[in-house]
């Protein structure tokens, strides 16, 4: 607008000058030249009064709100005095509209005296975004220039329209449009309202390549960070236009064919197109293969005296006559650049020369490792450790001042300084020139993250039902690296309390030292009538001290001494009767099984364990390379009431298998044995809590202790109706199919479990949320318990008299006039009404010993495992492929609000 104004002065001056120049045209054509000489005297001082004029004499500014006029006319170079043209009146323009301080001005000389109008532009009130949904304001408002309390320009609201959109691109939504609008307000003031239409996010519609001939474009685009916008590629993120990512594929193109011995390759040209609707992109790559390379003569050439050239050749991954990888090639530098680091060449150069011979497509490589001093630490410097104590880090170092330099050992020593879990993840040990050549300084650069954990939880497991949690726990406590923890477990099913400290260097030196006090108390169950039922309860308090020292860099050994008070208990309104008729109700083995009756009271264990722990992984946390072993045998009999040896070892091993994919093989085993010999048939000497169990969630695709050793009851039942037909009992499957079920795991004195898994990776956005799937194989068993003595109650044992007659309930009354259920042999009541048969349910049953079987069993299925924000979250849906009789199975379950 202010433009315009300016344009429409200018033509004004030029209307008037046009406008005397016709007049003067006009008089002159009808005066006579005399009259005209007449007039001259009178003409000659026009002049002088038209210099007068052009001479500034003062300037005035009008339209000020909040700017001084002074400091308005700072703003100009035009002073008084100055002569006024045209150009002077430009540059004042000029000069105003460059402050952006004015949407409009305007310039009038009037005899000497200027007179300059503005318009002053508004002031912002506040900033206003709509529409934007994918990108919230905390993101958008920092790249906006316009703020609050500022003088509104249209060039910088031009700009924050650029930047948003600059920001949408980025996130792939090359849709997205920005429409600035003002609201004017009162005193000169505006809001300013950016209308976002953020669009869909663009997509890699299709990825084309042009010039492959050795590989179909399925193969290379598998090669590619960027996937084809599909529906199988619902949860990637990677099917979203990115230009860095497209820089990223060449590159990733190149290094294929390098390792398929393509080394003439390269990419002609990388286009992306954006289709007209601005919602996809196609990307064209055009390549040349060239041709394909052998490895030629490979050697090594070594300047340093420590290394033999023929028996580092000798070593060398690669042979003439193998298709040239230069894959191949970068990792061997890499390791010979350790090997050199592991004798203390800390600054080894290792270079591969390469010869090429395009006649016989061969390419000769020479590695040669450049003479270098051996180098010693000259210190550690640590920093950026506020809490944290020095010493906890700098006794995880495997080196020290002084020492000659050891690649290894710095690797070890980053490794074991990730596992504290106190500063950043990906730490790293930098590496830095000394005083002298042959000296080398190490920084541990580190960024103190939180250690100390609250947790307060609720949730609902299918193991558990309703599940209350909380716990504190600091793993730093006071900055030492010591552990304090206080924790607290409810559920319908379950109690726990612990109160845990541990020390990993106990007067700084390099022994371990911990102690746990806790409360555990655990039902056991069956389920009849597809209800759940406690068959005994376990009470556990105790009492636990340990004490740790390595053996060697990844050996470690734990010694422990634990103490436990147990009160195991049954229901007595379930399980206790008074068969004797003494008055005294006693454990009813027809109700509980004998074995349960056997496990009843209150016992004392005094155990010594010790432990040898080999651990190598890269993470504790989450590991993803790397292998741990471990073996725990425990005695108890030095004092208390149980005499028993235990033993049982583990170990696994994760590989990363590419593209974030992690397999892992864990395997594991236990046994006990008692040292003491009850002589009771049918009574093993190993205590019913003292055995092992397996199931969910140890094995899945099976229920909590659904794996082992059982016994089940089989009903007699009597299908005709006919009082007179004998009862026959259930078939194994019949008992284990009904509603009625009843078994009751016994447990073993020895398993064995074996578990693969994959861990698939997904797109950024999903690993964001903490979605971690995996596929499994779990195979186990449970075994070896003693058989017990099975009870066998079958009609005509309690369904009969002594004369075999079958026997009948009838109302009837005592001899002091009570009412009481009598048994009869007539099965009509005197009145005509039947008689109710003498069978009361769960009294007549049979039992079976099974299960009781190493033979593996084996399931199969898929998993997740999810960060929640309410906690974490695992679910699996499992597949058995291979089960024993008895064995109770489950394919889905699912476990919320406690750790997995």
């Amino acid at each position: 607008m202010t433009d315009f104004a300016f344009a429409a002065s200018r033509r004004r001056n030029s209307a008037t000058r046009l406008a005397v120049g016709l007049l003067a045209s006009t008089m002159l054509a009808g005066v006579p030249v005399a009259a005209f000489a007449q007039e001259e005297t009178a003409t000659e001082a026009a002049p002088a009064a038209a210099v007068q004029a052009d001479v500034v004499r003062t300037i005035a500014v009008s339209g000020a709100q909040r700017l001084e006029p002074q400091t308005i006319l700072s703003y100009i170079k035009l002073r008084p005095g100055d002569t006024w043209t045209q150009a002077a009146g430009d540059a004042v323009l000029k000069d105003l509209y460059a402050t952006e301080l004015f949407s409009n001005a305007s310039v009038v000389n009037r005899d000497g005296n200027v007179v300059i109008t503005i318009v002053e532009n508004p002031v912002i009130n506040r900033i206003i975004l709509e529409g934007n949904k994918r990108i919230k304001n905390d993101k958008i408002l920092p790249e906006i220039r316009l703020s609050p309390r500022q003088i509104f320009t249209r060039s910088k609201v031009r700009a924050d329209v650029a930047r948003i959109i600059e920001l949408y691109k980025r996130q792939g939504r090359f849709a997205a449009t920005v429409e600035p609008k003002m609201v004017q307000l009162s005193q000169n003031r505006v809001d300013i309202v950016f209308e976002i239409s953020e669009g869909p996010k663009s997509k890699v519609r299709q990825i084309n390549i042009i010039g492959n001939d050795a590989f179909s474009d399925g193969e290379l685009r598998g090669e590619m960070l960027t996937k084809q916008a599909r529906l199988t590629s619902f949860f990637s993120s990677n099917t979203s236009y990115d230009p860095d990512r497209l820089a990223f594929d060449q590159q990733k193109l190149r290094q294929f064919y390098l390792t398929e011995g393509y080394a003439d390759f390269r990419v002609v040209s990388a286009v992306a197109e954006l289709t007209p609707d601005k919602r996809d992109f196609i990307i064209t790559y055009v390549v040349e293969e060239g041709e394909r390379y052998k490895f030629g003569e490979v050697d090594v050439e070594s300047q340093i005296r420590d290394f033999d050239d023929a028996s580092m050749t000798a070593r060398l991954p690669m042979q003439g006559g193998d298709w040239y990888d230069a894959k191949q090639v970068e990792d061997t530098v890499e390791q010979l650049s350790e090997l050199a680091g592991t004798f203390g060449y800390a600054f080894a150069d290792v270079a591969p020369e390469f010869s090429r011979n395009q006649d016989s497509l061969t390419m000769d490589v020479s590695f040669v490792l450049r003479e270098a001093p051996r180098v010693y630490v000259e210190r550690i410097d640590v920093n950026g450790n506020t809490l944290t104590q020095d010493k906890v880090i700098r006794r995880e170092f495997r080196l020290a001042e002084g020492d000659a330099f050891n690649s290894l050992s710095v690797a070890r020593s980053t490794a074991r300084i990730n596992s504290l879990g106190y500063f950043q993840e990906n730490f790293e040990i930098n590496q830095v020139e000394g005083s002298a050549p042959d000296r080398i300084v190490l920084e541990a650069n580190v960024e103190e993250q939180a250690t100390g954990e609250l947790q307060l939880s609720a949730g609902f497991s299918s193991l558990e039902s309703f599940i209350l949690a909380g716990s504190i726990r600091q793993r730093n406590f006071r900055g030492r690296g010591q552990t304090v923890g206080l924790s607290l477990n409810y559920s319908r099913y379950s109690k726990s309390a612990q109160v845990s400290f541990s020390e990993p260097y106990v007067f700084d030196r390099n022994i371990s030292a911990g102690v746990d006090i806790y409360r555990r108390d655990t039902n056991s169950f069956n389920f009849r009538n597809n209800e759940r039922n406690t068959t005994f309860e376990q009470s556990t308090t105790g009492l636990q001290v340990r004490a740790g020292v390595p053996l060697t860099e990844y050996v470690s050994a734990i010694g422990s001494y634990t103490f436990n008070y147990d009160d195991v208990s049954l229901d007595e309104g379930l399980y206790f009767s008074d068969r004797d008729g003494d008055g005294i109700a006693t454990c009813d083995p027809i109700l509980a099984s004998r074995y349960l009756c056997e496990a009843i009271g209150e016992r004392t264990s005094s155990i010594v364990g010790l432990t040898f722990n080999y651990d190598t992984l890269n993470s504790r946390l989450r590991p993803s390379r790397g292998e741990t072993v471990s073996w725990t045998t425990e005695f108890a009999g030095l004092g208390g009431d149980v005499k028993y040896v235990r033993s049982r070892a583990r170990a696994a091993k994760y590989w990363p298998v590419g593209a974030g994919f992690i397999f892992s093989v864990t395997g594991e085993g236990g046994w006990i044995r008692s040292l003491e010999d009850n002589s009771v048939a049918g009574q093993d000497d190993v205590r019913l809590t003292d055995r092992y169990f397996l199931g969910e969630p140890q094995m899945r695709g099976f229920d909590i202790r659904g794996v082992g050793p059982r016994i089940v009851r089989l009903q007699y039942l009597n299908d005709d109706g006919d009082d007179a037909t004998p009862l026959v009992p259930q078939t194994i499957e019949e008992a284990l199919a009904s509603d009625q079920r009843v078994d009751d795991a016994l447990g073993g004195k020895a398993y064995y479990l074996g578990r693969a898994e994959l861990e698939i990776p997904l797109g950024s956005g999903a690993r964001e949320m903490g979605l971690r799937p995996s596929i499994f194989l779990d195979v186990g068993s449970l075994f070896s318990v003693t058989q017990p003595v099975l009870q066998d109650y079958p009609n005509g044992l309690q369904a009969t008299d002594g004369n075999g007659n079958l026997l009948y309930l009838q109302p009837g009354v005592d001899d002091q006039g009570n009412d009481i259920i009598q048994a009869v042999t007539n099965r009509f009541a005197p009145d005509g009404t039947e008689n109710e048969r003498n069978v009361i349910p769960g009294t007549f049953f049979k039992e079976v010993f099974v299960g009781d079987s190493p033979a593996p069993r084996i399931s199969v299925g898929v998993g997740v495992n999810w960060n929640s924000p309410f906690g974490p979250f695992r679910i699996d849906v499992s597949r058995v492929l291979k089960k024993q009789v008895g064995d109770d199975t489950k394919t889905f379950s699912f476990n919320v609000g406690t750790q997995f």
